[in-house]
């Protein structure tokens, strides 16, 4: 048994008396178990993570988070790549690694949390907003999907304050409109919103990665039966009064 700090002898004497009982193979055998045992994995990772914070270098909080990604480490990457971007690193390079390390274990609602974390300071980040409408499409939360990637599709020129080129803003709509259609395919089966989000995506990409499932599910046109009538029939064949000559 540990000893117990309330109990501790006053006199040097019998100080003395109750280390040396506990100074034998047996008792240190197991303070050690004990002490081995006291800390869990989470609170060794949170112990360094504590001293991590205060490193203000966030370049170095990057790379060492890029470094515990390319060994697998994802838990320490998402802490150091997240520590980045709270030291000052710039969101629009470190978060998509941020996103993807939560991604490749299944985190999705981490890196939704993430991502709408810095929507809140950038609304107008339409990569980000892709992004995070994708993972919610992809959990099947359609409500919350169609609110990230409905801004997306209505934006104007002026809107990415991430400073997405025309070009790419246009890409991103294009993926928007995807998603969109999948959703609303998938989660809210609207055929017909499906349709108009299909056909706004091969609008914009033609031959995007998605065209040939774009073009398969849209709607078919199906024209009208045209009622033929039947030729009318021949009068019957009037013989003469008196029979055949």
């Amino acid at each position: 048994m540990a000893l117990n700090p309330g109990t501790q002898v006053e006199t040097q004497g019998r100080r003395g008396e109750k280390i040396a009982r506990w100074l034998n193979p047996p008792a240190l055998a197991f303070a050690a178990v004990t002490a081995a045992c006291a800390a869990t994995p989470a609170q060794k990772v949170e112990a360094e993570m504590a001293s991590v914070r205060k490193e203000s270098d966030a370049k170095t909080l990057v790379e060492r988070g890029k470094g515990f990604a390319a060994v697998g480490d994802h838990t320490r990457a998402e802490e150091y790549l997240a520590s980045g971007i709270e030291a000052g690193a710039d969101p629009r390079d470190v978060l998509p690694l941020l996103m993807d390390v939560c991604v490749r274990t299944g985190r999705y609602r981490s890196a939704i949390q993430h991502g709408e974390n810095h929507l809140r300071k950038h609304p107008h980040d339409l990569r980000t907003r892709v992004m995070v409408g994708a993972l919610y499409a992809a959990i099947n939360e359609s409500k919350q999907a169609r609110s990230q990637l409905e801004p997306v599709v209505k934006a104007d020129d002026e809107a990415d304050d991430a400073g997405a080129p025309s070009p790419l803003r246009a890409e991103l709509q294009a993926q928007a409109h995807y998603l969109l259609a999948v959703v609303a395919r998938d989660g809210d089966n609207d055929v017909v919103a499906a349709d108009r989000h299909f056909r706004e995506y091969l609008r914009i990409e033609p031959r995007g990665a998605h065209a040939e499932e774009a073009k398969a599910a849209l709607l078919k046109r199906v024209e009208p039966e045209i009622k033929r009538e039947a030729p009318p029939e021949a009068p019957p064949e009037v013989q003469p009064e008196g029979g055949a000559p």
